[in-house]
């Protein structure tokens, strides 16, 4: 099922989310409605509170880029619970985007290496170092459990640049091709 991508200015995605069990009613089903969202979406994540849930889970699929990268192939990953345990690495500048805020894209300066702790959907222990552009979309997501969202990461000058397109946002002017829940 295809849901609705909750924009910049509502509350949920400014919220630090929380923790959930293995008893998490649907689970499951709540895995493939994000993939299934996000995928209709061409993301390349997304994050439960972008969907409206305040919980500490997010998704990652990166078969878009398998063309350039073959290692990415049927890439797909569940993070639950994650942790961001160290960074390593270089920093690195790289322009992103995201699904709440349609239409903006700013370079965010990210590290190119993360040690992570969290759990699969079968809620199976890992503690990994995530490298390359993986690793920037787990800071990418990992920031939305936090209540942060990439524009947080730009400086105070490119942040007033942009002013005008985040205050559309606010005011619940989206102008995108997927299904959105804005501020009314």
């Amino acid at each position: 099922m295809i849901l609705p991508i909750y924009t910049l200015g509502q509350p949920v995605l400014r919220k630090e989310a929380e923790e959930i069990t293995a008893e998490y009613p649907e689970l499951s089903a709540l895995i493939e409605n994000m993939f299934e969202t996000m995928d209709k979406a061409d993301g390349v994540g997304l994050a439960a509170p972008q969907i409206g849930l305040s919980i500490r889970l997010f998704v990652i699929s990166l078969d878009c880029l398998s063309e350039e990268y073959p290692e990415y192939k049927d890439f797909r990953r569940v993070f639950i619970n994650p942790k961001i345990l160290e960074l390593g690495g270089e920093e690195v500048s790289m322009e992103e985007g995201c699904l709440s805020l349609p239409g903006i894209h700013e370079t965010v300066k990210r590290m190119n290496k993360v040690r992570v702790h969290y759990f699969d959907e079968q809620f199976q222990e890992h503690d990994e170092w995530i490298e390359g552009f993986f690793a920037r979309v787990v800071q990418h997501e990992y920031d939305h459990l936090d209540g942060k969202v990439f524009v947080d990461r730009i400086s105070a000058l490119r942040r007033q640049l942009i002013k005008g397109k985040i205050n559309a946002l606010l005011k619940g002017k989206a102008h995108c091709e997927y299904k959105v829940k804005t501020v009314r």
